[in-house]
């Protein structure tokens, strides 16, 4: 069986009266795309924000490769191979998609964001810069400014940020969100082409996409894991039917 990378435990996040993350396990293996699905509110993103280090746990235990990880900051986390994208992109929109990831190459290297000329020179830091963008699917858009990108596109983009920080474990928050058809097939066949190099834990609404690329899923509702397993299986069983998928569990 693969090694386990990524195990959550007991996990609890309380926003006043309200539990956001309510005793959640969750455990991702190495090499998969486990999807994390479930209704608006569910704790979802939360919960990808508090494995990433930007809100803080109230109970549990978070442990990457066997590491407890939940004490670290993002920054900490990020050198440990964690990455994360987010429902809403975060780039520069006045600069190429190019000069954005080469940033996050050099950013990822140790360097200041200040010296961005390096950034802009650096040869070779640009050629891991456009291995990423073709990873991406994003080549031949390499010198296009952000702000002149289509929301798909920026979604890659944000994507090759992502990789430029060579994760161990990508966070995906969303990454349909947005999209028309041709743009979600070309992000479905992004991801499945990373399939077993990089670990991704995948919150997402379209049902679709993570039927076509899920190795695993777990479905939260009101801040609980009411199921996790196979697809198949978590799609067939009553109680998520019930909860969640509803109708669409047989479409």
């Amino acid at each position: 069986m693969t090694a386990t990378l990524l195990s959550v435990r007991g996990l609890r996040k309380r926003f006043g009266g309200l539990v956001a993350t309510d005793g959640v396990d969750l455990d991702v293996r190495d090499g998969e795309i486990h999807a994390l699905i479930g209704p608006n509110g569910a704790g979802k993103t939360t919960l990808l924000t508090q494995l990433f280090g930007e809100l803080t746990h109230d109970e549990g235990a978070i442990t990457l490769s066997g590491e407890e990880i939940g004490a670290l900051s993002t920054p900490q986390r990020v050198k440990r191979g964690v990455a994360r994208t987010f429902q809403i992109t975060q780039l520069l929109p006045d600069f190429t998609m190019l000069d954005n990831v080469a940033l996050a190459v050099q950013a990822h290297d140790g360097h200041s964001f200040r010296f961005f000329g390096n950034a802009r020179r650096d040869e070779a830091l640009r050629a891991r810069a456009r291995q990423h963008l073709a990873t991406a699917g994003l080549s031949h858009r390499a010198e296009i400014k952000v702000a002149d990108l289509s929301h798909g596109e920026q979604k890659q983009l944000e994507f090759a940020i992502a990789l430029a920080c060579e994760p161990r474990l990508l966070l995906l928050d969303e990454p349909m969100a947005g999209l028309g058809h041709a743009e979600s097939e070309q992000m479905v066949a992004m991801l499945s082409g990373l399939k077993g190099r990089v670990t991704m834990l995948l919150v997402e609404h379209d049902m679709d996409a993570v039927f076509a690329l899920a190795d695993h899923l777990t479905v939260m509702v009101n801040g609980q894991v009411i199921a996790s397993g196979m697809p198949a299986q978590v799609r067939a069983d009553a109680a998520v039917q019930s909860a969640y998928l509803g109708e669409d569990a047989h479409g």
